[in-house]
């Protein structure tokens, strides 16, 4: 019976040398993963076109982190002698007007030219959760995985037309990457999509035919600054539609004023899914662009680009500092019950709250 029974004492495997070798190749890996790179290693590895280093610079500086903030700072000065060598493409439309689509056609025709693009796509965020699709990399299958292009999906969150809030930092880092064309798809959801037109060089706006949005579609705002439009899904039983939509669009944009540029807006049809007419517009992109760095036009724009952004992130900061400030917090809640109970007005607990 006693031969049976098993000993209490077990003699366990041993710890061989290759297991030790194993778990401190992992412990390595795991404080390598820990230790963020500085911000001048983040610069070496962005000027030498590292895609690594530069997502994790643009991830800084989407960052509201205060400390991030003070780095993301410092890689853009560092990267600014670098930038500025890169034509900016904004291209915004309705849902569905095939954006997406659009730009992988068109960017796949840039990378096969030479080209190095950057897709700066923006999705729209719900205002409920905050929460955003960022969907891009997957509807662009063919270009996500061309070396000579670079997709970085961002939320829109609550930022000026639609336009992600760090956008034009993200334009910077990807300048000094080596990306020459830089092409910002936004939300395409409203009016306020024009802020676009603030940070590009080119705006295109993409429009669809057929859709009863010909006249209805002609507001102000977005065909004013519209450097050319683009009646996409010109194929199939569509074409027709197409090109008198194409007619309907000249007519209109004579009736707006000449613009300071002198540069007189183009309508032009194409079809992004059969790759039709794609080369033309590159050709009348690039045309512009001769035409406007001959002026000194296009200088002279980034440069007033430049003066309403400064005023722009003045603006960011005093409301974000306005509403993180201690004494605004519990002054703003007493004057929300206040005005619950109707015992005061908005424009009266906004004058209590700043002269505070």
């Amino acid at each position: 019976m006693a031969k049976n029974k098993k000993s209490a004492l077990n003699v366990q495997k041993g710890i061989s040398d290759s297991d030790i070798s194993n778990t401190s190749s992992i412990l390595n890996i795991q404080q390598k993963r820990k230790t963020q790179p500085t911000a001048d290693e983040l610069i070496d590895g962005i000027l030498k076109g590292n895609i690594t280093d530069l997502s994790r610079a643009i991830t800084l500086v989407e960052s509201t982190n205060r400390e991030h903030l003070q780095k993301a700072n410092a890689i853009i000065q560092g990267c600014l002698s670098h930038a500025n060598k890169s034509i900016r493409i904004g291209i915004t439309g309705v849902p569905g007007v095939g954006k997406s689509t659009f730009i992988e056609t068109f960017g796949k025709l840039l990378t096969t030219s030479g080209k190095k693009v950057a897709v700066l796509a923006v999705d729209p965020s719900s205002s409920l959760t905050k929460g955003s699709i960022l969907g891009d990399k997957t509807r662009m299958e063919d270009l996500v995985r061309d070396d000579n292009a670079f997709i970085r999906p961002s939320a829109s969150g609550e930022s000026l037309g639609g336009v992600a809030r760090k956008t034009r930092e993200t334009i910077i880092l990807c300048e000094a990457a080596g990306f020459d064309t830089i092409i910002i798809e936004t939300v395409g959801v409203g009016q306020n999509e024009i802020a676009v037109h603030s940070m590009v060089d080119f705006f295109l706006l993409l429009k669809l035919a057929g859709a009863g949005d010909e006249l209805q579609g002609i507001k102000r705002g977005i065909i004013e600054m519209a450097d050319a439009i683009a009646i996409n899904k010109a194929d199939g039983e569509n074409q027709n539609a197409a090109k008198l939509a194409k007619i309907e669009f000249n007519r209109a944009l004579h009736l707006y004023p000449a613009k300071d540029s002198n540069w007189l807006p183009k309508v032009v049809v194409c079809s992004a899914l059969e790759n039709e007419g794609i080369y033309n517009i590159w050709n009348m992109i690039k045309d512009y662009e001769h035409s406007m760095k001959s002026s000194q036009y296009f200088y002279t724009k980034r440069n007033e680009q430049n003066k309403f952004w400064l005023t722009q992130t003045i603006e960011e900061r005093l409301k974000s500092n306005f509403f993180q400030n201690a004494k605004i917090k519990i002054e703003l809640s007493k004057q929300l019950q206040l005005i619950e109970e109707n015992k005061t007005t908005p424009f009266a607990a906004a004058d209590v709250l700043l002269n505070l």
